[in-house]
């Protein structure tokens, strides 16, 4: 607004993007159907998933190998692949917000809170079991929306949510149940690649067993 200080104005400025920039890009399809075991939710897609149209689609991006060594799929798969992820595997994907940029720092935090209701709203139409946030950035930004402020550090955790932090909630459907998991990018290094694994594994671990139970 006209109204925010020069700080917060630089704040937001730092690296974000106005859409314009990446508008040649096609943003990237959602892979969704009726009662999947779970959706994964990614940031936005980067620059070589749009030119590619696979999810996870850059070199250094550890998606498909978490997948793999959590035991999400029973092999490697490649971006390619990422279409048959509902039949081979119960599993689809999305973004919190569709338009591509280079990382998620080119987005406004405005932005990505307001995908929050959209998001909300496929979760509903669709009806998966869980849905997997592949990102603590983007649970921070869901968090923003629900509860109007900043998520403290004493409030965050990787793994199961709570009970109340269900998407898509109807009368009549309790709504998906949240697993935070660590962002896949090569560009997020906070976390070491065993410390992802370790985050990713209850989550490969319960996926396997309800498709067992299938």
């Amino acid at each position: 607004s006209a109204s925010a200080s020069p700080a917060k104005k630089r704040r937001q400025s730092g690296k974000y993007a106005p859409p314009s920039k990446y508008a040649h890009l096609t943003p990237l399809a959602d892979i969704l159907q009726p009662n999947l075991i779970c959706v994964f939710v990614g940031f936005n897609p980067g620059v070589t998933t749009a030119q590619t149209g696979h999810a996870y689609a850059h070199p250094s991006n550890l998606f498909w190998k978490l997948l793999h060594s959590s035991g999400c799929t029973d092999e490697r798969l490649v971006p390619e692949q990422d279409i048959d992820l509902p039949r081979l595997y119960g599993m689809g994907n999305t973004n919190i917000v569709a338009r591509p940029s280079k990382d998620a720092a080119e987005l406004s935090k405005a932005e990505s809170a307001a995908g929050t209701p959209l998001l909300e709203e496929k979760v509903r139409k669709y009806r998966p079991e869980a849905v997997c946030v592949v990102g603590k950035g983007i649970w921070e930004s869901i968090w923003r929306w629900r509860y109007k402020r900043e998520i403290q550090k004493h409030e965050f955790r990787y793994g199961w949510q709570d009970e109340k932090e269900r998407m898509g909630k109807t009368d009549d459907w309790p709504g998906a149940v949240v697993f935070v998991a660590t962002a896949t990018s090569g560009l997020a290094a906070n976390l070491r690649p065993h410390e992802k694994e370790a985050i990713w594994k209850p989550f490969g671990e319960w996926v396997k067993q309800r498709r067992q139970e299938r």
